[in-house]
């Protein structure tokens, strides 16, 4: 019996009555858009927020639980994931819809290129920016996702989350604690919708905006390859793709992971990269600019679950500066 099943069947009866789809040892290199990494021990895609909050009051609070999105800005690691990893379905979290002149609503598994066409539709500025965004609400609300001079703490007007216990929250813009790609809101929430709001604009102006911003990616940025978007989060006052580029880290390659030739701060897999080849390469990158400039790179992408034995990777490779 494998690490998943045990797990399903030592919660047996608990488990009984949801609706959602569970899937053991759950291959999340299916799931990554990095396509590497290691099993989880199970996989739960909850039917919508009622069912989610079931799920949560029935497995014990001491089985860790994970929350992914659609794994655009994530890696996972080549020895899996204990416990559950919680993936909120399209079907019962993807909905969006204007409700307003200016508002929208949209549940946490929105792709957010989604809701950017939703407010071009409803004549809504102030979401042209996820047109770029490769990723979905709930991360966008627990990284503060931004693009092209805006960030989503400026369109947040409230957040619905549930914790680890089931109950249901809602939190405000403050109550988010937004600074940089950062939210302060607790670590156990799982957001499943946000309310937005925006300005009345004109359509052609946001498809404008929109065309700008699509014009932008296409040119400058690999999004046809396997990549988690932006590897490192820009240091204060400075470009991170700058320190990497001075480094000389631009088109560096370990194993078949790459920091991309075309946009240096993106990481790449050519091929079959690992979890350990990816996440070394960020290391590596990591320590060069260290030594080059004195810059300590913070990752962007989220790295979760365990290492392989052998093959564990200290941040910035070990280096005491």
């Amino acid at each position: 019996m494998t690490r998943g099943e045990r797990l399903l069947s030592s919660l047996g009866e608990r488990l009984k009555g949801l609706r959602g789809r569970m899937t053991p040892n759950a291959e999340m290199d299916k799931v990554t858009w990095f396509r590497a990494g290691g099993l989880a021990d199970a996989l739960y895609q909850p039917a919508d927020e009622e069912d989610l909050a079931m799920f949560l009051r029935a497995v014990p609070e001491e089985i860790p639980l994970t929350v992914v999105g659609i794994g655009s800005n994530l890696l996972v690691r080549d020895g899996g994931i204990e416990g559950f990893v919680i993936r909120l379905s399209a079907r019962g979290f993807g909905e969006v819809e204007a409700i307003s002149p200016t508002r929208i609503r949209a549940g946490a598994a929105t792709p957010d290129k989604r809701v950017a066409a939703a407010a071009l539709e409803a004549g809504i500025g102030g979401f042209h920016f996820y047109h770029g965004i490769p990723g979905a609400i709930g991360g966008a609300l627990r990284m503060n996702a931004g693009a092209n001079g805006v960030e989503t703490r400026e369109r947040v007007v409230e957040v619905r989350a549930l914790d680890r216990k089931g109950n249901l929250h809602v939190l405000s813009n403050a109550d988010m604690g937004y600074a940089y790609r950062h939210s302060s809101a607790p670590p156990d929430l799982i957001f499943t919708s946000a309310l937005f709001e925006g300005y009345a604009e004109d359509k052609a102006t946001i498809r404008a905006a929109m065309d700008e911003v699509q014009h932008h990616r296409e040119t400058v940025q690999p999004i046809r390859e396997k990549t988690g978007g932006s590897t490192f989060k820009n240091p204060e006052g400075g470009s991170a793709w700058r320190e990497i580029d001075k480094a000389g880290c631009r088109g560096l390659m370990i194993g078949a992971a790459q920091m991309s030739p075309l946009h240096c701060n993106f990481m790449i897999n050519t091929g079959t990269a690992t979890g350990y080849e990816l996440e070394y390469l960020g290391e590596t990158v990591r320590a060069r600019v260290l030594e080059k400039s004195g810059i300590r790179l913070q990752w962007e992408i989220r790295r979760i679950g365990n290492f392989r034995p052998g093959y564990e990777v200290q941040e910035f490779l070990g280096l005491l500066l």
